[in-house]
């Protein structure tokens, strides 16, 4: 049986009088990768970032393995280790070097010794082709590896869930593809993942499951195969229209 790691029960989000998230309802499982796609402005970031109380719901229910995130008696901290978050613009301590980037967090949340934590860091560092630059720190990286470094902070906070919030975008074109390659590799070893993303292609290749927004509502939900090759709502045609005229 499959194992429902979060679900998202009748979720709306106000800002004033504007409604960003209305009636939002999702499942996601045990080493499913979820993409979301739609339009700027659409309400993707925002799903993801209430997904882990950044923006806090003005109504309905989060559930992690049955509980409400937002219970009184729920411990967020923990919540918040177990459900990463990779940012646009990756949210690094420039003072550090890319090693205490990695290290602090999991001695600092998980307890972990300093020595632990370095075999850790330095593991998931190899994984992501950036064990060259331990000791630089993040202003002599570039976009991608800044990325990449970000990615392996989360990575080693050994998350259950691992969220992006379109983690290419800050990015150059040609620095993409290394970000998407390691993402890709992440999907492989099972991890759950849930991305925001304009990668279409990157969607379609990576994900179980797409969803498809549209002004503040899931306008459509499927397989890859459903969603890209045969749309069934006319938002999700035009919008798909626009970004996959290549194909």
């Amino acid at each position: 049986m499959t194992e429902t790691i979060l679900e998202v029960q009748n979720l709306q989000k106000t800002f004033g009088q504007h409604e960003v998230l209305r009636d939002i309802n999702l499942t996601v499982t045990k080493g499913e990768v979820l993409t979301i796609i739609g339009r700027s402005g659409s309400g993707k970031s925002t799903l993801l970032r209430g997904l882990n109380l950044l923006e806090a719901p003005t109504s309905g229910k989060i559930l992690f393995h049955g509980k409400d995130i937002q219970d009184d008696s729920f411990d967020l901290a923990q919540y918040r280790a177990k459900v990463g978050m990779v940012f646009q613009n990756f949210n690094l301590f420039n003072n550090l070097t890319v090693l205490d980037n990695i290290m602090v967090p999991q001695m600092s949340v998980l307890k972990r010794s300093q020595a632990d934590a370095k075999e850790h860091a330095i593991a998931i560092l190899k994984q992501m082709n950036m064990d060259p630059f331990i000791n630089a720190k993040p202003a002599q990286l570039s976009g991608g590896q800044k990325q990449r470094v970000a990615i392996a902070r989360s990575v080693a906070m050994d998350p259950e869930v691992l969220l992006f919030d379109e983690p290419t975008s800050a990015l150059d074109p040609e620095m993409v593809d290394d970000v998407l390659s390691a993402m890709t590799a992440l999907a492989k070893t099972g991890l759950t993942m849930i991305v925001v993303t304009h990668e279409m292609q990157f969607a379609r290749d990576i994900s179980d499951t797409v969803l498809f927004m549209n002004e503040g509502i899931v306008a459509e939900e499927g397989t890859p195969e459903q969603i890209f090759g045969n749309p069934q709502e006319e938002v999700t045609r035009d919008f798909l229209k626009r970004y996959l005229k290549r194909d």
